[in-house]
C-alpha cells in the first residue's frame, strides 16, 4: 500500500503575491511633473524642453535602477597598493561611473557654462532637480563641479580648469588635467575646530611663488576625494584665502596629501566624504590673499541652489512614490488613494512639493540673470540663503510621511524611500545649517537695501490677486525687524509668503489651498491636514498624471 504522494503542490501553494503595484521605474520624470514643465517654460527655459524630456526619461528608468546598485555597493578607501606604495584611491561601484557620465554628458554639471545662453541656468537647475530624483549621491560632486566654475571663471591662469569643469565629459581615471577633456571639482573648507566657523581655520598657505603655495593642515570634511581638484580655504600670510589644490602635479606626481578615512554617514552612501591631511601640497591662490570668503561666495550661492533643488527633489521623488503604491495598492475594498482621510494627506504632500519646485526654480532664474539685473541678483542673494533653510527643513518630515503612505514597504530597502529619509537631513546641513541661513538672510536685509527692495517687489507684485494674501503681506510689512532668537520664525514667514506669491504668479490651481493651509493658519502641525473644501481630487490629479 503506497502512502500519500506529496508531488503536487498546488493545494497547498501559499506564495501568490497580490495587491502589490508594479515597479516604479521606467517612469518619465520630466512628462510626470506638471509643476516642473509649467515652471520651466515659466523661468525662461522653455528652449531646453526638448533635452530636459530626454533626460527625464534617463532619470526614470536606467538612472532610477542602477542608483540602488551605486548606493548597494559603497565606496572603499585603498590608501597603499600591494606593494606599500601610497595609493590614496576611492574605489566605486561601476554604477557610480555611469551616473557620473550621463550627468555629465547631459549637463548636469556645466550646461550653464557650456552653452550660455538665456535660460541656460534654469534648465541646469531643472537637469540637477531630475538627476537628484534618481541619485542623490552623485549630486555631490556634480554640484561642486558646476558651483566651482562660478569663481575660476574670473581667474585667468585658471581657465583650463574653468573650461574642463563645464565640458560635457566625464573621464575617472586618476591622471592630470592636462591629459583629461572634462573633470570633476570637490573642496575642502570645514575643519574639527571650525565647522561653519571657516574663519577659524588652522590650515596653513605658505607661499611658494606669485600664484602657488603650499598647504599643510587638516579638512575633517572633504567632499568627493577622487575629483581632479578641490577648492580650499586656508591661512595664508593675509588671512584666509581660497586656493585650487590639484589631485595630480603637471608632472604626474601625486599631490602632497593624504586620505585618513572616509566618513561613515547616515546616507549619501553612493559618494565619497574624507578627511584630509595636507603635507605640503601644492594649490593656486583663487581671488586675492585673505579674501577667501568673498572669493568663494559665488559658489556658495550655486551650491545653496542645488541644496533647494535636492530637497525638493527628494520630495517630489517621495511623493511620487508615494502616489504610486496609494493608486495601486487596495485596502478595506477600495484604492488607498480613494480613502479621504489618505487623499487629504497625499494633496497636502503635493501642495508642499510644488510650492517647493516653484521657489526653486524661480531663484534659479534668478541666478540666470544676476549678472545683468542688479535686481536679480540681490533675489538671488537672499533666496539661496532663504530658499535653503526652509526647504530643506521641510524635506526629513516629508519624505518619512511619504514613508508612511507605503506603511512597513517604505521602510525596507527595496523601497527608495529608507535611501531617501536618510539623504533628507543633509541638504540641510551642508553649506551652512539652518541658523547660519537665517542669519545670513537677516544680515542681507539688514545690509544691503537692494536685497530687501527686491523681496519686496517679488511679493508686491501679485497682492492685487488674492486679498487674503495682501493682508498677510501688510502685517509682515508692518512687522519690526526680528531679533537674532526670531530668526527662523522670520525666514518661515518669508519664505511662506514668497512661495504663495510665485503659486499665485503662476496662476497655479495650488494657490488657494496653499493661502488657506500656510498663511491663513488652516493646517495643523502634520501633514494631512488640509482643510475642508479645497480641490483635493485635483490637486492629486496634477501631481501625478
Amino acid at each position: 500500500m503506497s502512502g500519500p504522494s506529496f508531488n503536487s503542490s498546488a493545494p497547498y501553494e501559499t506564495h501568490v503575491v497580490l495587491n502589490q503595484p508594479p515597479p516604479f521605474a521606467g517612469r518619465q520624470l520630466w512628462t510626470d511633473d506638471i509643476a516642473l514643465m509649467e515652471a520651466v517654460q515659466r523661468e525662461g527655459a522653455a528652449a531646453f524642453a526638448p533635452r530636459l524630456a530626454v533626460y527625464g526619461g534617463l532619470a526614470g528608468d536606467e538612472l532610477y535602477r542602477i542608483g540602488f546598485d551605486a548606493n548597494r555597493d559603497r565606496p572603499r578607501l585603498r590608501t597603499h597598493d600591494a606593494q606599500g606604495h601610497r595609493i590614496d584611491t576611492v574605489e566605486f561601484h561601476p554604477a557610480y561611473h555611469q551616473l557620473m557620465q550621463t550627468a555629465k554628458e547631459h549637463g548636469v554639471a556645466g550646461l550653464s557654462w557650456h552653452e550660455p545662453q538665456p535660460g541656460a541656468h534654469v534648465a541646469r537647475a531643472a537637469l540637477s532637480y531630475l538627476h537628484h530624483q534618481a541619485e542623490a549621491g552623485t549630486s555631490c560632486p556634480l554640484t561642486m563641479t558646476h558651483a566651482a566654475v562660478a569663481v575660476l571663471r574670473g581667474q585667468p591662469h585658471l581657465a583650463e580648469w574653468s573650461r574642463k569643469a563645464a565640458a560635457p565629459v566625464y573621464d575617472p581615471r586618476d591622471v592630470p588635467v592636462a591629459d583629461k577633456a572634462g573633470i570633476t571639482l570637490g573642496m575642502g573648507m570645514t575643519e574639527k575646530q571650525g565647522g561653519s566657523d571657516v574663519r577659524a581655520n588652522t590650515t596653513r598657505a605658505e607661499p611658494i611663488d606669485g600664484e602657488r603655495y603650499r598647504l599643510i593642515g587638516h579638512k575633517w570634511f572633504f567632499s568627493a576625494p577622487m575629483c581632479d581638484g578641490f577648492l580650499v580655504l586656508a591661512q595664508a600670510p593675509a588671512g584666509l584665502t581660497c586656493l585650487l589644490m590639484p589631485r595630480r602635479l603637471a608632472d604626474g606626481d601625486r599631490n602632497a596629501f593624504r586620505l585618513m578615512r572616509l566618513k561613515d554617514k547616515l546616507g549619501d552612501w553612493a559618494n565619497a566624504s574624507s578627511e584630509v591631511e595636507f603635507c605640503g601640497a601644492q594649490a593656486w591662490r583663487v581671488g586675492e590673499e585673505g579674501r577667501g570668503v568673498a572669493t568663494i561666495i559665488g559658489m556658495v550661492m550655486m551650491t545653496r541652489l542645488d541644496c533647494m533643488l535636492g530637497a525638493a527633489a527628494e520630495m517630489r521623488m517621495a511623493l511620487a512614490q508615494a502616489l504610486h503604491h496609494a493608486r495601486h495598492r487596495r485596502t478595506f475594498g477600495k484604492p488607498l488613494m480613494d480613502h479621504p482621510l489618505m487623499a487629504n494627506v497625499l494633496a497636502d504632500l503635493a501642495l508642499e512639493s510644488e510650492a517647493a519646485t516653484v521657489l526653486a526654480m524661480r531663484i534659479a532664474r534668478a541666478a540666470d540673470h544676476a549678472g545683468s539685473d542688479p535686481a536679480e541678483a540681490a533675489l538671488a542673494r537672499l533666496g539661496t540663503a532663504l530658499g535653503k533653510y526652509w526647504i530643506c527643513k521641510r524635506a526629513p518630515a516629508f519624505v518619512n510621511e511619504a514613508q508612511e503612505c507605503l506603511g512597513g514597504a517604505g521602510y525596507v530597502e527595496e523601497s527608495m524611500l529608507p535611501r531617501l529619509y536618510r539623504q533628507a537631513p543633509l541638504n540641510s546641513i551642508w553649506e551652512g545649517s539652518g541658523n547660519i541661513q537665517c542669519l545670513d538672510v537677516l544680515r542681507a536685509l539688514a545690509r544691503e537695501p537692494e536685497v530687501l527692495a527686491a523681496l519686496r517687489g517679488e511679493l508686491e507684485a501679485v497682492s492685487d490677486r488674492d486679498a487674503r494674501y495682501a493682508a498677510v503681506l501688510q502685517q509682515w510689512r508692518d512687522a519690526a525687524a526680528p531679533e537674532e532668537a526670531q530668526a527662523r520664525v522670520f525666514c518661515e514667514r518669508t519664505a511662506l509668503l514668497l512661495q504663495a506669491a510665485l503659486l499665485l504668479r503662476a496662476r497655479s490651481p495650488m494657490a488657494d489651498a496653499f493661502i488657506r493651509s500656510r498663511l491663513q493658519g488652516e493646517h495643523g502641525l502634520a501633514f494631512g491636514t488640509l482643510p475642508a473644501g479645497v480641490d483635493v481630487a485635483g490637486m492629486l490629479a496634477r501631481a501625478l498624471p
